[in-house]
């Protein structure tokens, strides 16, 4: 489905409201914080993308963030809602939220204080931590200059040890944020999204990280995808011989390894792998044979290789 900020916007707002207030004795008071924080912090969301302050501004001597909780800065955090310009965490210890504002405010970029009204449970200590950095534009997006900036200084800061460069495609939830469409997200405008897209194009292009990695094909409609997975699929079932085999077949100049079992051992549900080289395509699925039915899921590989199966 199209990526529709304003609806994106109303689901995640809506379920973090629910999620912060739900089991309140006054509910209603929570969801009038909770307002309020939206008018702080900016929309509710998922996941950060790799180059928030949030992520960026602490210490960090471990590489890769995967959560909030791998930060030094932010143990103790429960119960947790981020939104575009932070986050609101509720753990259940007095003394784990003061320790957090501590922490958290000695951190340049960032700031945290405590709310006197209760979120999640009447019995946690919710603890606002804002990036104080960020600017809103009037969409509710980072401004564009901050973000391609914070963006590139992330993006470059790993080219050194980098062994392959990550397409677009491959990445878009590390630099979009989640949720996110084709180029645009909660975090960030078309404006926004589309430079960015161009400035790890040319990073990539130069060579800095080495070969190209392709691995998603969602530049390809879903329509096209399902089409390259059903006809290597097929293929692989006109050259299978009818019993658990791996075998090897030619198709458009190609040669494609098959890998076929009866998952269930019933003879209803078939499960198929096809893959050329070495993952340069990748496809699976599954086939009934009542009804000559085919179910592909979405091919994994180089989209150069790929069309040609369409």
């Amino acid at each position: 489905m199209e990526f529709r900020f304003p609806v994106a916007a109303a689901e995640t707002n809506a379920k973090s409201r629910n999620y912060l207030t739900k089991n309140l004795n006054d509910p209603e008071a929570g969801r009038t914080k909770f307002e309020e924080i939206l008018g702080e912090l900016g929309n509710a969301i998922d996941s950060y993308p790799d180059w928030h302050p949030i992520l960026t501004a602490p210490p960090n001597n471990t590489g890769y963030v995967a959560s909030l909780s791998n930060i030094d800065i932010y143990k103790g955090v429960d119960h947790t809602v981020r939104f575009v310009r932070g986050f609101v965490t509720c753990p259940y210890s007095e003394e784990t939220a003061n320790q957090l504002v501590g922490l958290v405010k000695q951190t340049p970029r960032l700031n945290a204080y405590r709310l006197n009204i209760p979120l999640y449970s009447d019995h946690a200590f919710p603890v606002v931590i804002e990036a104080i950095d960020i600017v809103l534009e009037a969409d509710g997006t980072i401004r564009s200059r901050d973000a391609l900036a914070w963006f590139t200084q992330d993006t470059v800061k790993y080219a050194h040890n980098a062994q392959v460069a990550e397409t677009w495609w491959n990445i878009r939830p590390n630099i979009l944020g989640l949720p996110h469409g084709a180029r645009s997200s909660l975090f960030v405008n078309q404006h926004t999204g589309g430079h960015m897209r161009k400035i790890l194009e040319a990073l990539n292009n130069s060579g800095m990280y080495g070969p190209i990695k392709e691995s998603s094909l969602e530049m390809l409609s879903k329509k096209k995808r399902t089409a390259i997975s059903a006809t290597l699929i097929r293929a692989a079932i006109n050259n299978w011989k009818n019993n658990n085999e791996e075998f090897v077949f030619e198709l458009r100049g190609e040669t494609c390894k098959a890998e076929i079992r009866d998952t269930w051992s019933d003879g209803h549900e078939i499960s198929i792998r096809v893959t050329i080289g070495d993952f340069d395509l990748y496809a699976s699925g599954f086939y009934y044979k009542e009804g000559d039915v085919l179910e592909p899921s979405d091919p994994k590989g180089k989209r150069i290789l790929a069309e040609k199966f369409l």
